[in-house]
C-alpha cells in the first residue's frame, strides 16, 4: 500500500500533470473538457501563484494550482483555486481533499483574502466554498461558481476575472 505525499510541482511532472487533468473531468457535468488547457495556459502565462501535485507510489495521482483574481469591486488578493484533478483510479482516496486543504493553507499564509472555484458544488462545500450571488463570474454557470473568504467573513461584490490564459 502506497502512502499519499503531496509537493509542488517540478518540471519533470508537468506531462503527467496534463495526462491526469484531462481525464480527470471526463462526464462532469460542471466540465467543458478544458482543465489540462487551463492548466498549461496559467503556467505559461507565469500566473499559477502555486502548484502541487500528490504522488502515491509511482504515479502522479492529483493536482491543484492557484492563481490571482481581480474582482470589479476592486477588492485584491483572491485567488482561483483549481482545477483540482485527481486521477480516475485514485478518486474517492483522499487525493483531491488533500490537495484542497494544502491550496487553502497555502493562501492563508500568502495572506489572501479568499478563494474562489469552479466545480462541483457539493465537493467544494466540504471546504467552505459556497454560492455568493453577489459575486459572479458570467462566463459560467453560477450554480458551479463559489467562494470563501479566508482573512475575514467579508465577500466581495461584483464580476470575477481570471488571469491571463484562463478559458473555462
Amino acid at each position: 500500500m502506497y502512502s499519499l505525499t503531496i509537493r509542488r510541482e517540478a518540471e519533470a511532472d508537468i506531462p503527467a500533470i496534463r495526462e491526469l487533468t484531462s481525464r480527470a473531468f471526463v462526464g462532469k457535468p460542471y466540465s467543458k473538457q478544458r482543465e489540462a488547457q487551463i492548466v498549461e495556459s496559467l503556467r505559461d502565462a507565469d500566473a499559477l501563484t502555486l502548484s502541487f501535485i500528490v504522488v502515491k507510489g509511482p504515479d502522479v495521482a492529483g493536482h491543484v494550482g492557484a492563481a490571482p483574481v481581480e474582482i470589479s469591486d476592486g477588492t485584491p488578493n483572491w485567488y482561483f483555486v483549481g482545477p483540482i484533478s485527481v486521477a480516475p483510479e485514485h478518486q474517492g482516496e483522499g487525493v483531491g481533499s488533500l490537495l484542497m486543504e494544502r491550496a487553502l493553507a497555502e493562501l492563508r499564509e500568502l495572506g489572501a483574502g479568499g478563494a474562489v472555484a469552479l466545480g462541483d458544488p457539493n465537493y467544494y462545500g466540504r471546504f467552505g466554498l459556497a454560492n455568493v450571488p453577489d459575486l459572479v463570474y458570467p462566463e459560467y454557470d453560477p450554480q458551479y461558481f463559489m467562494a470563501l473568504p479566508l482573512a475575514d467573513d467579508a465577500v466581495p461584490t461584483g464580476e470575477v476575472r481570471f488571469p491571463l490564459g484562463f478559458r473555462a
